[in-house]
């Protein structure tokens, strides 16, 4: 598409003054696209595509999976639109209502796929279902331990938060982050939107016209306002790393907080990956700030106590032409190796959440609480507080919107205006000339 358009630049009448010039230019560019893209395609011969699903095969295997087990699981595809652009997210939920139903559980929301070429953050996400109700297992755990550690939790999973940019990554686009209309789902959250830094790549990082312009950025929003949970992860690709607020600055939460989720960071990186976990806050550890993040709202705003992003593969010794392997392992040891070092760090994770919110301690005012009954008393508190401050976003990105009509349309009136004021002075000028 962007050689088609700098050839129109190029050759503007072209068309009009050669139809065999047009024919040709025609062919070139469909040459020039071959050419430029067809080596980045997944489903060549060099990519191993009999390690990963499509994504309608990996959503079919997963409602599959959830009908073979309605006691502990529900689906549910949420839709949303904007201007025409479609996008649906399924979730799926866990929770195990036949056992122990008046115990308070801790709720836990996970998101993979936010970007289109990490596939290998999927097939994580399907293995980990599928060791939620015992049908695969996870090293040195046994299925009742498992079950046992998940009894104190309900879990949604979005298995493909960007399907739209899925799509695009199998239709040959292999470098690909972007949802289907060239946003980064990654960027249009609200916390310091559209700041951009000195090395800004507007093809990676485009953060959209406005904060949650995009209907995969509204759906996740309402997910995470409607369920309130205590912990969240963003499951991504590139590097090793596991990562905690602030991506938009150079700095860890203060406080018991931030404190907390880093020592459980650290813990994980210790059991489960020898310490070669990059840890840290996102925007201290990377090299670069990110703005407008999905883990910086859940924290700061839908005010989530623990806030994660995690990092799970890179090679770095991968060309930069060749997507899919910086993203994804492409041998079926590496494969099989990630999926299983990391579905087994997440029932870590799990049991740390059992032990910090359970036992972990808040000062913030005279008394001291105990984590788990403040998040109690403040569940209802804050999610009408996010409500409310969602509100007052959509008031101001349709002001916005209001806003750039409203110049548009006194620009063109503006130059109608002068248009017209230039024919009759043009007009007064020729009756003029005649008269003279």
């Amino acid at each position: 598409m962007g050689e088609m358009i700098w050839l129109g630049i190029l050759f503007p009448s072209a068309s009009r003054r050669k139809p065999f010039l047009s024919i040709f230019l025609l062919l070139y560019s469909l040459l020039l696209l071959f050419c430029v893209h067809g080596s980045s395609s997944p489903f060549n011969d060099s990519v191993p595509f009999h390690l990963y699903h499509s994504s309608d095969s990996l959503l079919r295997e997963i409602e599959t999976l959830v009908g073979r087990h309605p006691d502990k699981f529900h689906i549910e595809t949420m839709r949303g639109s904007n201007r025409g652009y479609l996008a649906e997210i399924v979730v799926v939920t866990y929770n195990h209502t036949q056992r122990q139903i008046n115990k308070p559980k801790i709720r836990i929301l996970l998101s993979f796929g936010q970007h289109g070429r990490e596939l290998i953050t999927t097939e994580v996400a399907l293995q980990l279902l599928h060791i939620f109700v015992g049908e695969r297992s996870v090293p040195y755990l046994d299925s009742q331990s498992i079950e046992n550690i998940l009894d104190n939790f309900i879990i949604k999973v979005v298995p493909m938060e960007n399907l739209n940019g899925r799509k695009l990554v199998e239709a040959g686009d292999s470098c690909d982050r972007r949802n289907g209309r060239g946003v980064d789902l990654n960027r249009n959250w609200s916390v310091d939107w559209g700041k951009k830094e000195k090395d800004y790549d507007p093809y990676e990082e485009y953060p959209g016209s406005a904060p949650f312009s995009e209907p995969e950025a509204q759906i996740m929003r309402k997910l995470a306002v409607s369920f309130n949970p205590h912990i969240w992860v963003s499951v991504h690709s590139g590097m090793e790393a596991l990562f905690m607020p602030y991506d938009h600055k150079n700095t860890i939460p203060a406080g018991l907080a931030g404190h907390i989720m880093k020592s459980i960071l650290e813990n994980l990186n210790l059991r489960h990956f020898q310490r070669k976990c990059l840890v840290g806050s996102g925007g201290g550890s990377v090299g670069y700030l990110a703005h407008g993040t999905t883990t910086d709202y859940m924290y700061d705003i839908a005010k989530v106590p623990m806030a994660f992003t995690f990092e799970i593969y890179g090679d770095a010794s991968a060309s930069q032409k060749d997507c899919f392997r910086m993203f994804n392992p492409i041998d079926k040891t590496t494969f099989q190796a990630v999926i299983d070092k990391w579905c087994t760090a997440f029932i870590t994770l799990f049991e740390e959440g059992i032990k910090r919110l359970g036992g972990a301690q808040l000062s913030g005012s005279d008394k001291t609480t105990h984590l788990w009954d403040h998040l109690s008393v403040v569940d209802n508190d804050s999610k009408n507080k996010v409500r409310n401050r969602d509100v007052f976003e959509l008031a101001v990105q349709e002001l916005r919107n209001y806003f750039r009509l409203f110049f548009l349309s006194t620009v063109l009136l503006m130059f109608m205006f002068c248009s017209r004021i230039s024919k009759n002075k043009f007009k007064d000028m020729n009756l003029t000339l005649n008269g003279a």
